[in-house]
Order: C-alpha cells, then structure tokens, then sequence
C-alpha cells in the first residue's frame, strides 16, 4: 500500500513522533509517504531527524518529506494529521494570564473558557487556510484528521465552513474507561463503555463487567478509592449530582462549569497538585513550557537514545492510526470519535460537534445512533455547544460582538465576570493576540482606543489560586526521566500520580 500522510504542526514533538510510530507499525504501511510541515524551522527540524532516525532504525525506507512549505507538504496527500498549537505558548500564555486578572482562574484554557474561546479564534482563522490548501493541493478523497483543540470548534469550522471532511480525535474517552475499571478493581479489557456527549463533556451513559450494568456502582467505586477520591473531587461531584462520570480531567472539567472555581478561597477545596491536570491554575501551560525548554536543552541525548520500535504492542491508544488502518485494510475499529451531530445524539443540536462511537472498516466512519443522553447531562453539553456555537461563528467573521457573546455565556466567566468586566477582558486579549487574529482588524483598532482612553476598570494582580512556578531547565535536571516523559507525551496527563498535599 502507498499513500501519503501529512503533519500539520509537525513540530510538535509529543504528538508527531508517536503518531508516526503508530502508523508505521501496520505492516501495510511500511511504503507510505510521509510529509511534515511547520513554521518553526527549527522544531520542524529537530522532530524530522528524531523520527528519521526512527524510521531507518527500524529497516524501512521512507524519506520523510520535511518542509516550511505547507502546499507542498500537502500535495496529494490523502490523510492530514494537524496537531498545531496557532500563536504557541506565547500566545497561550495570555489565554491563561489576561483572564487571571479578571478573576477567570483556568487549569487549561484550551477548550472553554476565556482561553479556549480566543484559542478557537486564532485556531480557526488559520485552519480554513489550512483547509483552503487542502482543498486545493491534497488528494480529492482526503480526510482531515484534527487533534489540535479546542476540539469541537476547530472540528465545526473546518466541517461547515473549511469544505473539508474532517474527524476530531482525543484521548480522553479512554483515559477516564481506564480510571473506572481501576475504581471498579477491574482490568480495563473487563468493561466495556459507551461514551456520548462532546469533546471534553463526553458522559459514559453505559458500563457493562460480564453484562452487568456497573454505572451505579461508580460512585461508591470512586469515593472508596485511595487516590480518585483525592484528585478527582470535581469528577465525582458531578458524577454525585448527574449519575454519570464524565471523561474529562479533574482539572479540565472544573473550568467548564460554573461551580468549581469562581471563589478564590473554594478551589483549593477541589483540586489537588500532586499533577497538573488535577486543577492547578495554569498547569497546562507550565508542563507544554517545561517541556519545549527541556526537548530544545537535552535533543543531542535523544539522539543518542534507543530509537522508537515500530511494533504492534508500542502503538498508544490515539485512534488515528486505527482509522487510516479500517480504511485501507478493511479491519474493523470500534473508537470515540468527534463528528457532526446529524442526528447521532438526538437531544444535542444537529450541527454540534459531538464525541460518540463510531465503527471504521473500508466501508468508511459509521456513526451509531446513541438517541438522548440523560437529561442532566444533555444540558451541560447544550450550553457549552451555544459557546462554541457563538465563538465559531464570531472567528470566521472576525465579528467580535459574539466573541463577546460566546464570553458572557461561558459557564465559569459568567460566574466570576460582570458584563463591562467581560467587555474589558476582550478587548485586552484582542490586543494581546493582534498578530494571530487577522479577521479582527477593525474590532482591534477600537479595542485599542478604549483601552488608550483610560477609565478602566481595576484588575486584580491575580496569580491564581494555585499556581506553580515553572521550572528552570537546572531544577527539570534533578529528575531528567520525568522531564523527558513530560517533553515527550502527547497526554502529559497519561501518568497521575497520588496526591501531594
């Protein structure tokens, strides 16, 4: 078989080479051709010498094409893989600080929230000139497959507005199955799920041990835990006040809803920092620091490093290799998968973005009907759906009237924010983020006068209710096994050790 399989963000060291390891460990695949683009020069080349090195150790003979030049990279390819982060951790650090002067204590910023709503605005301008390009230089039949977030938003833009057939994929469905066979005692291959709902608010409606229907028993499992019942205070709550557990990280979770942190002196009362994903403020953006200044520092020892081996048992949970797989040989795949709704969850709009099961074999993706999800949990996702539904629309008209909109109907900015707060907030990161935000020219301009124009409301010189400094490359030295893990996951929450208090 050959067929050509593009990078988009190629420079990503955490998704890229693993992604790459999955693919070429289907036997089929051992004659693809393979492209990687970036803007980072640098990174993009740091990333093709490590998964070159990779490839040859491992007796195959594709020569990864490795270019700046996206049209080129994309020509005739037939599967893309974007896994770009638009404005890098520079811009992601005024997705996480700006908010904090407003009060908007985040973990993450990427998929909701103030962060995530200005994410998808970068995010979207650029992937429908990424999707103008595949369009216009990519095989007639490719599929886009996005692993960039924030998920939903950047899977409905490049769906409705981007011409491009377009799959999100995320691994967060399977992290949280893990969890629940391990509160239940169980090994994971002895429960089966089904999980619905959308990306990061996905609800595992069904748990079956040998038939049994388990999902009752869950929060017993959860509370009784050793660990869970510390680091997952946010899961469980909602689990207590919904029935059902949700597949997102206690500290993801906790800044999608209004409840959790919008008082400063509670959210320590939900979180724990034994690892970032369990509610640190800012803890994304200080591991993905961490772990670009130690990839730059210690890449002459990965190099000298035992090479990726291209075997079945080494291939990581992420669906995308899965899928190209069904398509081309025919084998079957049961995955989660983010697609346009049509229908699949009956009680979620029909042009949402949603994450449920799906089936993959030559026949192509097939989307089962999973009919209503509780009535509880239904709600919770509609209104993150009317965010996302308002800031995809306000990103591919640069209308900053709904971005605005998208922000006072946020769950936890609306708990914290009042509307002039919210206002003055949005002009701040409209500022802050003007050279990734092309659509907004007009908006920023004004944004520039009012905040010039001086009577503006006081903020706070908030750090944050818990928030970690961010280790020098010296201190990162003392455990250089954890740093390279860091650097080198894709989920750099895939390890969650016990609490630390």
């Amino acid at each position: 078989m050959s067929f050509k399989v593009t990078f988009i963000g190629a420079g990503s060291i955490g998704f890229t080479r693993g992604l790459l390891r999955d693919l070429l460990a289907v036997p089929e695949f051992h004659n693809i051709e393979v492209a990687f683009t970036d803007i980072n020069e640098h990174n993009l080349d740091m990333v093709t010498q490590l998964c070159q090195r990779d490839i040859e150790s491992n007796g195959l003979g594709i020569k990864i094409q490795s270019t700046t030049n996206r049209r080129e990279a994309l020509k005739d390819a037939k599967y893309v893989l974007t896994v770009v982060r638009i404005g890098g951790l520079e811009a992601f650090a005024t997705d996480v600080d700006i908010p904090l002067k407003y009060g908007v204590d985040q973990c993450v910023g990427d998929t909701l929230c103030a962060g995530g709503i200005m994410y998808g605005q970068r995010g979207i301008a650029e992937m429908l000139n990424i999707c103008k390009d595949i369009r216009e230089v990519a095989a007639p039949d490719v599929l886009l497959l996005n692993y960039a977030n924030p998920m939903a938003m950047l899977t409905w833009a490049c769906n409705k507005y981007g011409g491009v057939r377009t799959i999100g994929l995320c691994h967060g469905v399977q992290g949280g199955h893990w969890q629940i066979a391990t509160a239940l005692g169980l090994e994971k291959s002895e429960v089966d799920i089904i999980c619905a709902g959308i990306n990061h608010q996905t609800w595992y409606v069904q748990v079956q041990h040998k038939g049994e229907d388990m999902t009752g028993k869950l929060l017993e499992a959860f509370e009784a835990h050793p660990e869970f019942s510390k680091t997952e205070k946010v899961r469980i709550d909602m689990l207590r006040r919904f029935g059902y557990y949700s597949t997102e990280s206690n500290g993801h979770l906790s800044e999608y809803v209004p409840w959790y942190r919008k008082r400063p002196d509670e959210i320590k009362d939900w979180i724990d920092l034994g690892t970032w994903i369990n509610g640190e403020t800012g803890g994304y953006l200080r591991v993905c620091t961490e772990g670009r200044n130690w990839f730059e520092t210690d890449f002459p020892n990965w190099m000298q490093e035992e090479p990726f081996k291209y075997e079945a048992d080494k291939r990581s949970e992420e669906h995308g290799s899965y899928i190209i797989e069904g398509l081309e040989t025919g084998r079957v795949y049961r995955g989660h998968f983010n697609v346009v709704n049509n229908g699949v969850i009956s009680n979620l709009p029909a042009d949402a973005i949603i994450e449920a099961p799906g089936y993959v074999d030559r026949n192509g993706i097939n989307m089962p009907h999973v009919g209503d999800l509780p009535l509880g949990p239904a709600a919770v996702c509609n209104v993150s759906i009317s965010v996302q539904r308002l800031a995809v629309e306000a990103a591919v008209r640069g209308d900053d009237q709904l971005l605005r909109q998208a922000m006072m109907m946020d769950p936890l900015v609306g708990a914290v924010c009042n509307p002039k707060e919210i206002w003055q907030m949005a002009d701040e990161m409209l500022v802050a983020q003007e050279k990734w935000l092309p659509q907004y020219g007009d908006a920023i301009a004004a944004a520039k006068t009012r905040l010039a124009a001086g009577n503006l409301i006081p903020t706070k010189d908030y750090e944050g209710a818990a928030r970690l400094k961010v280790k020098t490359v010296d201190e990162m030295m003392e455990d250089r096994e954890a740093a390279r893990r860091n650097a080198s996951e894709a989920d750099k929450a895939k390890e969650r050790p016990a609490a630390a208090h």
